[in-house]
């Protein structure tokens, strides 16, 4: 059965802010709270209950819009609730305060739930061209290549997509941490940092990339050349949900639906770019329509990886660069951060294909 009138709501959430939201969803949890658990090895249930509702973390509210424009929005079965936030750290705050139960996020996220004894485990993945993100250089900077970056000041935050970028890049340069000044940040912080050259690096993603060149190229900034870092990056994104949301019957098959058109949502984006352009790029992040075509060509054709140990094996291989670099407090498995249960419904959503 579905909910007649979603509910959409739009925040910028901190980590205050989400305890006090946790509080809130705590009293008025409603079906959910009244249900038995489910096991995490359980069939995943079919049919959403009444008044069932999921808090959906996004980030510069990319799921609500693409859900919108599409139309998915109004045929979800369940009562959405979106808070916006900037980077995996503060989303896993807001799970460990309960006050969200699914997130979308970069590859890094799910690792750093892990190392830090969270379950919160990945139910869906979308891969998108890696050379979409790239590493800023800030205006007037020797730095063009990999090979430059000794001594440089790199933008790093822990726990996020563009940590890893930082690694891999290292790696490849055959520099280690110690040979660089890692300046950590907030992903916020990132544009703000490189285009004013309080730091001379920076791992940005679209649409912040498109933001910092239409800024900073008049002046020469740029980015280290994309053929030596074709493969910083790796151009996947995840939805991960908190144990506790899989669990609850009403919330694992809200869960089990919000996959399948959440990816007819990406499905429609792939499918319908200028639209895509005109709703999201220009009326919502206010670039404009010839940079937001830009981001959707650099982006690519969307796939929807299967859940399987395809995908697992090259998750573990992120795992394994942040664990060589030493930013791992302990070893964790990449196996560990899948709901395998959730692979199903991604070939049904998108016609038994990856």
């Amino acid at each position: 059965m579905r909910a007649t009138a979603p509910v959409v709501v739009t925040a910028v959430v901190t980590v205050v802010v989400a305890a006090v939201t946790a509080a809130l969803l705590g009293a008025c949890a409603g079906p959910n709270a009244a249900a038995g658990t489910l096991a995490a090895d359980a069939p995943l249930p079919t049919q959403v209950p009444p008044g069932t509702r999921l808090v959906i973390a996004d980030q510069a509210e990319y799921q609500q819009v693409a859900l919108r424009e599409s139309g998915e929005q109004a045929r979800l079965p369940f009562a959405a609730e979106f808070a916006n936030f900037t980077g995996g750290p503060a989303i896993l705050e807001a799970f460990r305060a309960g006050a969200a139960d699914v997130a979308w996020v970069g590859d890094t996220p799910p690792i750093q739930a892990l190392a830090a004894g969270e379950d919160v485990p990945i139910i869906f993945a979308r891969q998108t061209a890696p050379a979409s993100s790239q590493l800023a250089v800030t205006p007037g900077s020797r730095i063009r290549h990999l090979a430059d970056l000794r001594g440089a000041k790199i933008a790093y935050a822990e726990g996020t997509a563009q940590q890893v970028m930082v690694l891999r890049a290292l790696e490849k340069a055959r520099l280690r941490t110690s040979d660089v000044r890692l300046v950590r940040l907030q992903l916020g912080d990132f544009n703000d940092a490189v285009r004013t050259g309080q730091v001379d690096v920076a791992p940005l993603n679209e649409p912040r990339l498109t933001r910092f060149l239409a800024e900073a190229a008049p002046r020469g900034g740029g980015v280290i050349d994309p053929a030596e870092t074709a493969d910083v990056a790796t151009g996947l994104n995840y939805l991960y949900a908190r144990r506790a949301a899989l669990a609850d019957p009403a919330k694992a098959a809200a869960l089990r639906a919000y996959v399948g058109h959440y990816l007819r949502a990406l499905r429609w984006v792939d499918e319908h770019p200028a639209e895509w352009v005109r709703g999201y790029y220009v009326r919502n992040q206010g670039v404009s329509a010839a940079d937001g075509q830009r981001i959707v060509d650099s982006l690519g054709r969307f796939g929807f990886p299967r859940l399987d140990a395809a995908l697992v094996d090259r998750q573990q291989g992120t795992v394994d660069v942040i664990d060589r670099a030493g930013e791992l407090p302990r070893r964790v498995s990449a196996a560990r951060g899948f709901d395998l249960r959730f692979d199903q419904v991604t070939a049904d959503a998108s016609g038994g294909g990856g």
